[in-house]
């Protein structure tokens, strides 16, 4: 792994009036003078050092001594230049993979108990692409692929680009609405689609209905493919996922005939009909969608292989390890910092299921003896769920060494309990975008635990970040002044797909002409480069004034012992304009009881929490009605009809409402948790004045949320109904640790103050 200096901005008195800005070492030194005294960036390779002042370190104590010297005065890292970008295309790198490890195995199923060598991945890719070449796909074209992690999906990623083909990878869980949209976006000539989609704790989706709203006709005859939904469609490969013997349709190519019909060219080379070059897009990614519209972004062999590479490096991968990768294909997560990170160091991908299941995940690194595990700390915590019950054993994980958690910081004590239960001591932890190929800064294995618990890293080789004020994009800000975070380098996207108008949003360039990645996320720098991100800038509250960052809050509720998740939104609010909202899933089989203000209580009807109020007494003194199968109207005190809301009601609510919040990468989409906080629950009639609301479905991927059977409130005295469903009154339940409730103020959290005013209630269901 090449050492890396990021010293940016630093001005050193160095007796001299000239200014360096910029040094290289490995093949030749690079100096050029220009203006003040100020260090642009270092950049060694073959893990040399260069010190200022004459000393030199070898590797990584080298590095660290030489940053510790070299330190920021702004905001502004460059990463190294050394070792060089690679200029292949991916099906020209993948071919000297398989010339040097074909040997080695690439891929391992294990719902499919199949293993495949980087040879037989080699040979199997180009029978698909010889028979997708004969279904009219050529350079150019998208191929949607709507699959769950298995090697079918990474057999056609590679024929795809051996094409020239774009691979559009698909959400399986995506709806008719959503497939049609997408495919439209992008006039996708080909989809390629499972009989059925694997869901995360659930059982999988027939397709059946899916393909008939997309085709139409399914009897017509395949290669006169008509479809009114999406014109540009000429074909449809159905791949048989099914433990079933699901009806074949005329109107589909089945993946199997493909595979059988072709197998006698696997050992001939794919040529594309035209040649393909390093900047040609052959990926579009939507993006995961923390905005309320995704956006396809377009990604090409130069910027996915060298990302992919570089990622390798930093993990320091080699043809031994074995990279266990529970995130999807379909995203960049599992097909960048998974799939081409392996391929480009010869390491093996493992995928322990089509969808996301932490049993399976567990068992997979057991049984394949994994060095490596990918997830998000949505996926760690149920992992570590099953070894704390004594569902999966706690042997078998001597081999993890190293991983990357990404989607969200990793709180210190998850990061513990991962060293100590599942041996990552050399996890790193990334940051990146979609648009961002997605990495731009990464951790080491060797990077001190503050950095590792506080920070994303360091920015990759090649690649530049600078903190910038929201309001000047072009005034760099001083060290630690929190601001917009901007990318500029080879991984930056050519543009969103037949979009301008954001594509010129989100790119901007400078004075000299490069081109800056707005990530739309607030973070800041130390003097050491390691860039801290402390949320998005849409998402930060602004409480009477205040700024609040939502990360801040959900870092320190996490801290308690029974807090399994938590996401932080703002709601508007008529007082402060605007409120903490914090929606938090709680650990399997905890109990809450009363606390001091008799929170905790089962659930209350309108009347009965009505007459506390008007008798004055305290909710505790008070008893509870019964927690009753289905949602019954109640007449309060005042005459009005009011709905009680019941453990049931909220499950289904939760199940068939939120399903979407959180994304299959584990980022929680807090806009729509804004948006619930704001109508779902008739908060924008009533107001909101702080508190907690509780948040999460059944779990992680697909369009699922995390987590049990928990939700949020309503307003004393307001209700409201909304699509078919009355949501009523909940009892609040906010604990600090073991403490109770704390003294009533807590960022934003208006919680002593709010009961004792009885604003709102809420409890967490059982």
């Amino acid at each position: 792994m090449a050492a890396r200096i990021g010293i940016v901005g630093a001005k050193m008195g160095l007796g001299g009036s000239a200014g360096m800005r910029g040094w290289r070492c490995g093949h030749g030194l690079r100096i050029r003078l220009r203006g003040e005294m100020r260090v642009r960036s270092l950049g060694c390779g073959g893990g040399v050092g260069i010190g200022i002042g004459g000393r030199i370190g070898v590797g990584f104590r080298g590095l660290l001594h030489i940053q510790r010297r070299g330190l920021l005065t702004e905001s502004y890292s460059v990463g190294p230049t050394e070792p060089p970008l690679l200029q292949h295309t991916i099906p020209q790198h993948f071919r000297s993979i398989v010339d040097t490890h074909g040997s080695n195995f690439a891929l391992i199923s294990r719902s499919q108990n199949t293993k495949l060598t980087y040879r037989e991945l080699d040979e199997k890719s180009n029978v698909i692409a010889h028979g997708l070449r004969t279904l009219g796909v050529k350079k150019g074209d998208r191929v949607a692929v709507s699959l769950g992690n298995g090697w079918e999906f990474g057999a056609i990623t590679y024929a795809v680009w051996k094409l020239g083909a774009v691979l559009v990878p698909l959400n399986p869980a995506f709806n008719t609405k959503q497939v049609v949209s997408a495919l439209n976006h992008l006039k996708a000539s080909h989809l390629i689609i499972g009989h059925e989609t694997p869901l995360p704790f659930k059982p999988p989706r027939d397709n059946t209905p899916l393909l008939k709203d997309i085709i139409g006709d399914l009897e017509q005859p395949s290669h006169v493919l008509k479809s009114e939904a999406v014109p540009s469609l000429q074909g449809v490969v159905l791949v048989n996922n099914s433990t079933d013997n699901p009806a074949s349709f005329p109107a589909t190519t089945d993946f199997k005939a493909i595979m059988s019909m072709f197998e006698s060219e696997k050992e001939k080379e794919v040529i594309p009909d035209e040649i393909l070059h390093k900047d040609d897009v052959i990926n579009i990614q939507f993006t995961s969608g923390t905005t309320s519209t995704p956006k396809a972004a377009c990604l090409t062999h130069h910027s996915i292989l060298n990302n992919g590479y570089f990622i390798g490096s930093r993990m320091a991968l080699t043809e031994s390890d074995i990279v266990c990768c529970p995130p999807p294909l379909f995203h960049c997560f599992g097909s960048v910092l998974g799939y081409m990170a392996t391929a480009t160091r010869g390491s093996t991908i493992l995928f322990p299921s089509p969808a996301f299941d932490p049993s399976a995940t567990l068992l997979s690194i057991q049984e394949n003896k994994a060095t490596a595990l990918y997830g998000v700390a949505t996926m760690f915590l149920a992992e570590l769920e099953l070894l704390s019950n004594g569902t999966i054993p706690h042997t078998g994980f001597e081999h993890l060494r190293t991983g990357t958690a990404s989607g969200s910081s990793v709180p210190k004590t998850l990061m513990e309990k991962l060293h100590k239960q599942l041996n990552l001591t050399g996890l790193t932890i990334c940051y990146g975008m979609t648009e961002t190929s997605p990495v731009s800064c990464m951790t080491t294995p060797v990077d001190p635990m503050e950095k590792r618990l506080d920070s994303v890293g360091r920015v990759l080789p090649h690649v530049s970040v600078k903190i910038i004020s929201p309001s000047d994009p072009n005034k760099i800000l001083e060290i630690g002044k929190r601001g917009e975070l901007v990318v500029s380098g080879y991984l930056v996207m050519k543009e969103y797909y037949a979009d301008p108008i954001r594509t010129k949003e989100a790119l901007i360039p400078d004075s000299n002409g490069k081109i800056w990645m707005k990530t739309g996320d607030e973070a800041s720098m130390d003097e050491e480069g390691y860039v801290k991100i402390t949320g998005r800038i849409k998402d930060l509250i602004i409480r009477g004034g205040e700024n609040i960052h939502p990360l801040e809050i959900e870092d320190c509720i996490f801290g308690m012992e029974d807090v399994r998740e938590v996401s932080v939104v703002g709601v508007p609010d008529d007082k402060y304009g605007e409120v903490v909202c914090a929606w938090i899933v709680t650990r399997k089989g905890v109990s809450r009881g009363p606390d001091d203000a008799g929170v905790g209580n089962d659930l209350m009807s309108w009347g009965e929490y009505e007459k506390c109020i008007a008798k004055g007494n305290n909710i505790k003194d008070s008893k509870s009605s019964a927690v009753e199968a289905e949602i019954k109207d109640e007449t309060g005190l005042d005459g009005k009809i009011r709905p009680i809301l019941t453990k049931e009601a909220i499950q289904h609510h939760v199940r068939t409402r939120l399903s979407g919040h959180l994304v299959p990468n584990g980022k929680i989409q807090k806009f729509k948790l804004s948006a619930v906080g704001l109508g779902g629950v008739g908060l924008d009639e009533c107001g909101f004045d702080g508190g907690v609301f509780m948040g999460g479905s059944e779990g992680v991927g697909g369009n699922e949320v995390v987590g049990g059977d928990y939700f949020g409130c309503d307003k004393i005295g307001k209700s409201r109904k909304k699509g078919g469903e009355n949501l009523g009154i909940l009892r609040k339940d906010f604990r600090e640790g073991k403490k109770g409730r704390g003294d009533g103020r807590w960022k934003g959290l208006r919680c002593a103050e709010d009961m004792q005013r009885h604003t709102h209630t809420q409890r967490k269901i059982e």
